[in-house]
């Protein structure tokens, strides 16, 4: 038995694993750490020239390590900054396409609109003579009102088409009966019959209907690629958690401190770290998605014959029909006003009617500028990018992770897992907050979600409501909705009316690092502890003494 005891502890003593990677009790020289850390702008002062123990630490492996606790502490908030830079990066990437498709969809509209306005200034002149130069400024209101809504003021649309369909009926009556004394309060009578004369036909009724689903269409289309945008932004400037610091310290700058500085990380292990520290903006995805196929839905109502271009370049032609109608029917449509409001005294010259301006023929507007074409390429380029910009939120894990994971044959067994070079065993974890609960290498509380993150949530669910709503041409206040989406009021982000909202709150607080629970380096597999060899040690001990 002595021998058998004597054996065991030989063993032992030969197997136990010493502390750094070469197994030799001659301590490595740090002078590569020290070069690393001066070139990431810290000073060497307390650097370590040669390896020491390395039980200070509290979020490396305590082995023997080149680096002491300010240094872990510095490393680790350098992590932090790196990665929430990286986050900004690729978040400015995606607000860049968002606004880029902004600025080209309300450009093209806005060219649309003033196309419209110009054919119609130079159309109505030669066919309506006086009868335009004389009242255009009704027909400006109109455009002025119709790029108001569009640019997201407080008006409605609805009410701006009737008011300038009885403001054209008093005109037209008016130039239509000189040779009467008409005044104002006889105008308005003549404005209130318009509904039940219907002076100018369906043109009205067709291009209300036309005119309110186009424009609540286009203006809830720039306004979700304003809130798609801000989104980004302020998801972006969420600071990472504690948890987070730790995890992206120990996958990014604990190998340095180890002595392996060449070592990448496993791709599960950085997997599992980026799903951690991104797991509540991975809750994004589901009203992401929504926001986005919403919104290509929309787009989808901009091409064809009852498309924007067509709808926008059309109003003159539909004006002056309009027109036309009445004139062609002046004389019943006077009798029945007349019957209506009553007779009106002639003023007794030898005006005796509607002159031939008034009965031309109709306007036709070219699209000389070739808009209709470069708007439907427009939306097609933005139907694409709408595709694909879906899976953002859950993609970024895998995104930050693709240039600094292990590669090549064998890196499986030769990454750094967190402890060592060696296998990541755990599996992956699925996408979201309520996906971490058992996360290995970041400790979250899924009780307790990122609150701006959730009131982003919430503002894509409610510009998807109001997308679906001018799908079916119902229109959309945004002017009155600054407390549930903010920075839609405006539509275009003018004067910065697109940042207003609840306030991120900056942590400038240095992170507290508290050494991770046991259970966590249980499941990491740290192949450096020596638990095994003590017992083997205390199993002979206690055998001599059972022996006496």
């Amino acid at each position: 038995m002595d021998s058998f005891i004597i054996a065991a502890l030989a063993v032992c003593s030969l197997t136990a694993p010493a502390y750094g990677d070469k197994g030799t009790s001659k301590a490595r020289s740090c002078s590569d750490i020290r070069q690393f850390y001066s070139g990431k702008g810290f000073a060497l002062e307390g650097v370590p020239q040669s390896e020491i123990s390395g039980e200070h630490l509290r979020i490396c492996p305590q082995g023997y390590t080149c680096c002491t606790s300010d240094m872990e502490d510095n490393l680790a908030l350098l992590s932090r900054r790196e990665m929430e830079g990286l986050l900004k990066d690729v978040g400015r990437s995606l607000q860049a396409s968002l606004t880029g498709q902004y600025k080209a969809f309300d450009g093209s509209f806005l060219e649309l609109l003033n196309r419209s306005m110009i054919s119609l200034q130079e159309t109505f002149t030669p066919t309506w003579g006086s009868i335009y130069s004389q009242n255009s400024q009704v027909f400006s209101d109109l455009y002025t009102d119709l790029r108001h809504y569009y640019r997201g003021s407080n008006v409605n649309l609805e009410e701006v088409l009737n008011e300038f369909w009885a403001k054209l009926l008093e005109k037209l009556f008016y130039q239509a009966n000189k040779q009467y004394v008409i005044g104002e309060d006889y105008l308005e009578c003549v404005s209130k019959q318009i509904e039940t004369l219907r002076p100018f036909g369906d043109t009205p009724r067709v291009m209300k209907m036309m005119v309110t689903r186009t424009f609540v269409a286009a203006r809830s289309f720039v306004q979700g690629l304003v809130v798609s945008g801000e989104v980004v932004r302020k998801v972006s400037q969420v600071q990472l958690s504690t948890e987070c610091t730790r995890a992206m310290m120990r996958m990014t700058y604990c190998p340095h401190c180890r002595g392996m500085a060449s070592a990448r990380p496993c791709a599960n292990y950085c997997s599992n770290v980026m799903k951690g520290c991104l797991a509540n903006q991975a809750d994004l995805n589901t009203e992401w998605r929504h926001l986005a196929e919403t919104m290509m839905q929309v787009a989808g109502r901009f091409n064809g014959p009852s498309g924007v271009d067509t709808v926008v370049l059309t109003i003159p032609n539909r004006i002056s029909e309009a027109m036309s109608t009445m004139m062609e029917n002046i004389e019943p449509i006077n009798s029945k006003l007349f019957q209506a409001c009553g007779n009106i005294r002639e003023i007794g010259t030898s005006s005796s009617g509607p002159d031939d301006t008034m009965k031309r023929g109709k306007v036709t507007v070219e699209d000389k500028l070739g808009t209709s074409s470069k708007m439907d390429k427009l939306v097609s380029d933005v139907t694409v990018r709408l595709r694909d910009m879906q899976p953002y939120w859950v993609s970024l894990p895998n995104v930050l992770c693709s240039d600094r994971v292990a590669t090549g044959t064998g890196a499986e067994d030769k990454c750094w897992n967190g402890m060592n070079r060696a296998r990541y065993l755990p599996e992956v974890m699925g996408d979201g907050l309520a996906s971490q609960i058992n996360n290995p290498e970041v400790e979250i509380d899924i009780t307790k979600p990122d609150m701006t993150i959730r009131q982003q949530i919430m503002q894509l669910k409610i510009m998807t409501h109001r997308l679906k709503n001018a799908l079916n041409g119902q229109d959309v206040d945004f002017q009155d909705t600054s407390d549930d989406v903010s920075g839609s009021g405006s539509g275009m982000c003018a004067d910065n009316t697109c940042s207003r909202g609840p306030r991120l709150v900056t942590i400038t607080d240095r992170p507290k690092f508290i050494q991770p629970p046991p259970v966590n380096e249980g499941v990491k597999g740290n192949g450096k502890k020596n638990l095994p060899c003590i017992t083997i040690y205390l199993l002979p001990l206690l055998i001599l003494l059972l022996r006496r």
